[in-house]
């Protein structure tokens, strides 16, 4: 990973969602260019305390620990949410909503001078193909799931926020994906033998490797320390290399030793079949995911690639490690998981 010794030094940050996958690469780098990272999560992570991180456990929704968490630090990374398509609307309103809400406020009692908030490109997904759209495209009429909505409602207040004094950024990273990985790939992987490919196929996407991730987090907060008139901008960014999806997943299928997705079915069937799961998981108030939905069915069967420009231009981002070097550390990564098990 690029280092920028100039821009490294002997600050307290906070990391929230510290023990995630994103959340923990960032804490990594930090560590890495000699921040002193505090981490806020609800778990217990040994392995951040072997690095020296100071943890605060608790609940991002929890307004007077999230106050604790952010005393004394210079720059707040917020990367804590509950992600997913499915489960109560109040579920993802506290930790999305409630939860930013409560970072912006304690940020603001206690003159935290910069956040870097982790926003989703699915804040502006309509349900139709975006091929190169920049950040003007606006947020849709109607979301197809709580997790877009609720993120929307976060990223505006914080977007609110940087208007009324708080100097911060959004960034929208599109599936994150990488050592480590552990939402995106092991759906993959779990659900490999009953994938099928929805549409065409030839719908590109966006991913972006977990280092890249990780470092364009930590370059938006040091230029938002050289430049705050970024204050208040969203910044989408990606490995900056649009693949089909259904390529994309097979590489992962590959990296695990599995064989490609080679059955298809309509787009059309697929959201059918979407909508009979939610109708039988909500029926008999079935927790677990269905095994689809019509976002997913969405999501799955159009194009979602963004022009990166303005983070390339304003924050000096572009990917270092590449899809292919990715996936090649992702496919050593799996074989010791492999191992371990």
């Amino acid at each position: 990973m690029m280092k920028d010794h100039n821009m490294a030094g002997k600050r307290r940050v906070l990391v929230t969602g510290g023990g995630g996958f994103l959340g923990g690469a960032i804490v990594r780098l930090l560590v890495a260019r000699g921040e002193r990272v505090r981490s806020l999560s609800r778990g217990h992570y040994p392995e951040l305390a072997r690095l020296g991180v100071e943890h605060i456990s608790g609940d991002i929704a929890d307004r007077e620990t999230v106050r604790r968490a952010c005393r004394d630090v210079e720059a707040v990374f917020h990367t804590a949410a509950k992600p997913g398509v499915w489960g109560p609307y109040a579920a993802y309103y506290q930790a999305n909503v409630q939860g930013t809400l409560n970072v912006i406020e304690a940020c603001k009692s206690a003159g935290v001078a910069r956040l870097v908030y982790t926003s989703s490109p699915s804040v502006i997904f309509d349900g139709s193909d975006m091929q190169g759209v920049d950040e003007s495209a606006p947020y849709p009429a109607h979301f197809g799931a709580h997790y877009p909505a609720t993120k929307a409602l976060a990223e505006q207040a914080v977007l609110s926020a940087a208007r009324n004094g708080l100097a911060a950024i959004a960034l929208r990273p599109h599936l994150i994906w990488g050592p480590g990985d552990n939402h995106l790939v092991p759906r993959i992987i779990a659900r490999a033998a009953r994938l099928r490919r929805i549409g065409s196929g030839h719908n590109k996407v966006d991913t972006i490797y977990i280092d890249n991730a990780a470092w364009a987090h930590v370059l938006a907060e040091a230029r938002l320390r050289q430049d705050v008139t970024l204050s208040g901008r969203v910044y989408f960014i990606s490995q900056d290399d649009p693949v089909p999806l259904w390529d994309m997943v097979d590489h992962i299928l590959t990296a695990a030793g599995l064989p490609p997705v080679r059955k298809k079915i309509s787009p059309a069937l697929a959201a059918a079949i979407g909508a009979a799961c939610e109708t039988i998981y909500g029926l008999f108030r079935i927790a677990s995911e269905p095994p689809m939905t019509r976002f997913v069915a969405r999501e799955m069967a159009t194009a979602h690639w963004f022009n990166i420009d303005a983070a390339k231009r304003d924050l000096g981002y572009s990917p270092t490690i590449s899809t292919s070097e990715g996936l090649q550390r992702l496919s050593e990564w799996l074989k010791k998981e492999i191992v371990a098990c």
